[in-house]
């Protein structure tokens, strides 16, 4: 492949919350910073599978404003400094102001560049066939084309948004004829057999002026909106961003423009967009189940069964999912186990917390997890990061005894910093604010008792 004409920025989309994936995936902890598969995140290996072809310090996510400093974690703990590689939404819109968030962010340092569109909860099981694919896919940008990476559909999902392919234009790509949306199983059937139509992946690679050009031309009004935001960033508040379109850019675009293209891909892609797609995706036993954590299985296949904090115990089991989490479990028949979102939307609706949020929150600092409560005491253990200050508030009404379980930390109680190693203790009874400072170079964690005085 002949070197790019532009510099070429990988762009990776993590707004979506993944309610399919309940109880792993929450609102304050979507799926993309979730390891479900091996020791990265899913937001780690989208970064980690562009290397070699593209710069990954080029890189820039766009997410929610309350995923920013988790986001930043993740890519400290795969070597990409984080400053500046960020763009936060104050709210999820959909991906055409994301996109175009992106777009005007890069060009206040590049005159033109190649962008490659990434969702960052997507996997994808052939490296070296994405490779050659992305490769083409940049040679098909820098020729003005808007490429949209259709995969081969290898069964007749009705999950999915079809793209239908015309005539071939150059490196393997057609013209898009039309996008379908998520069709019934008899269109899906039909789709197969024609072997035009493609998955819509979700993933674009596009020169940023000639987006823009698109822009200009079917969504003026966003673009203005978005020029001016983008331009300075005290605009950039929720009460503006939430009086956007909330559109994708497909229906904004892809649906018009005529310099779309599909490139037919074939390199084991999925969305993860449900334990099924999840299932699909992991490699199984001899029984055809995927277990993960201290699971006993007596006489039970085609099962997907996860649980990583205790024994999970299963008898005389098939085609079920079974995921465990420290406050909830979700147990459906796998075919229809997306329909999980029907369930957050429940909790959602009666103002229950587990549809927002896990037993553990993370904090810039480091996070806090609840690991009991009743109407008298609550215990809750404190993950504190190394360099960082953690600033408890204190009730009048309550006795705090802190206890190290492992690192370091200096505490205040009152009488000045106080340097507490493992298995040391301080009792906290004043009101007020008290500084916990971990200064070591590991990660400390400090066990909190409230009792009421």
């Amino acid at each position: 492949m002949s070197k790019a004409k532009h510099n070429v920025y990988p762009v990776l989309l993590a707004g979506g919350t993944g309610t399919r994936l309940w109880p792993v995936s929450r609102e304050l902890y979507p799926k993309q910073l979730v390891k479900f598969i091996g020791d990265h995140s899913l937001v780690q290996s989208t970064v980690k599978r562009l290397e070699p072809v593209l710069d990954v310090n080029r890189v820039r996510i766009v997410c929610a404003k309350e995923h920013f400093h988790e986001t930043a974690r993740h890519m400290n703990g795969i070597g990409i400094n984080p400053d500046g590689k960020i763009i936060c939404e104050p709210c999820g819109r959909n991906t055409a102001p994301a996109v175009l968030l992106a777009i005007l962010d890069i060009l206040k340092k590049e005159e033109d560049a190649v962008l490659c569109i990434f969702p960052a909860d997507h996997v994808i099981r052939n490296i070296k066939l994405f490779h050659d694919k992305l490769k083409s896919a940049i040679k098909l940008a820098e020729e003005n084309h808007i490429v949209t990476f259709g995969i081969k559909p290898h069964y007749p999902e009705t999950g999915y948004g079809y793209i239908e392919g015309g005539r071939e234009v150059s490196s393997g790509a057609c013209m898009i004829k039309r996008f379908v949306e998520k069709p019934d199983k008899k269109s899906a059937k039909r789709y197969l057999e024609a072997g035009n139509f493609y998955w819509n992946s979700g993933m674009f690679a596009f020169r940023a002026a000639v987006m823009l050009e698109e822009f200009r031309k079917f969504q003026p009004a966003l673009l203005d909106i978005m020029v001016e935001i983008s331009a300075k960033k005290s605009l950039l508040t929720k009460k503006r961003y939430e009086k956007l379109d909330n559109i994708s850019i497909d229906v904004a675009i892809m649906e018009n423009t005529k310099k779309g293209v599909v490139l037919p891909s074939d390199f084991g892609w999925s969305d993860i967009g449900s334990w099924k797609s999840l299932y699909d995706f992991l490699p199984r036993d001899k029984n055809n189940n995927v277990i993960d954590g201290d699971v006993v299985a007596e006489k039970t296949t085609n099962c997907f069964i996860m649980g990583r904090q205790r024994l999970i115990a299963v008898n005389r089991l098939d085609s079920m999912v079974v995921v465990d989490t420290p406050d909830s479990v979700f147990i459906s028949d796998i075919e229809n186990s997306r329909d999980v979102k029907n369930i957050v939307a429940r909790l959602k609706q009666n103002k229950r917390k587990e549809y927002q949020q896990h037993r553990t929150i993370h904090y810039p600092w480091g996070s806090i997890t609840l690991l009991e409560q009743k109407n008298d005491f609550k215990v809750t253990s404190l993950l504190i990061y190394p360099g960082s200050l953690y600033r408890m508030k204190n009730s009048p009404a309550l006795i705090k005894q802190l206890v190290v379980v492992s690192g370091t930390v200096k505490a205040d109680s009152g009488s000045g910093l106080r340097a507490l190693g493992r298995g040391k203790a301080v009792l906290i009874s004043r009101k007020g604010v008290t500084p916990i400072l971990n200064s070591g170079d590991d990660p400390a964690e400090v066990i909190c008792v409230e009792t009421g005085k």
